[in-house]
């Protein structure tokens, strides 16, 4: 464990810390304001300066962020991290669920491919496919006025 005094040699300034974790300034600040992230030491000045360890919390954020979570889900997780206990027990059910909603959005893609495809496949013609329940073109260039 880190003395005050070391961690006063260590501390880093906003612009360390947002050039090493690869965030910006007002990402740092939000995450401070909804809890991810402790709120900082402050210099005389007002200025705040930053742990070692703010750097590691914020990659792994912008890690879990990438697989889907949401900042809630991310909290939950960095509240169990926070304890010295590994995160993997609750994270596979939240990955778990996220995986369940990628692969039903990939099949409703799917779908939307194929409906799209036939669609083209049959403006190729004369002959304009009509996406119900609307008209694809307007009255007066479809067959008999009627938008087909």
């Amino acid at each position: 464990m880190r003395t005050e005094a070391t961690k006063a040699l260590t501390a880093l300034t906003m612009s360390q810390v947002t050039s090493r974790a690869g965030v910006r300034p007002d990402t740092v600040r939000y995450y401070e304001r909804i809890g991810l992230l402790p709120t900082p030491a402050r210099t005389t000045g007002a200025h705040r300066r930053y742990d070692e360890d703010v750097i590691d919390r914020l990659r792994f954020i912008r890690g879990t962020q990438r697989l889907g979570l949401t900042l809630t889900e991310i909290g939950d997780l960095l509240s169990v991290r926070d304890t010295g206990v590994c995160p993997c027990e609750p994270a596979e059910t939240m990955l778990e669920r996220h995986l369940a909603e990628i692969e039903a959005e990939m099949a409703r893609l799917g779908e939307l491919h194929a409906e799209l495809t036939s669609m083209l496949s049959g403006m190729s013609g004369a002959a304009c496919a009509d996406p119900l329940p609307g008209a694809w073109c307007p009255p007066e260039c479809g067959p008999e006025g009627g938008g087909g």
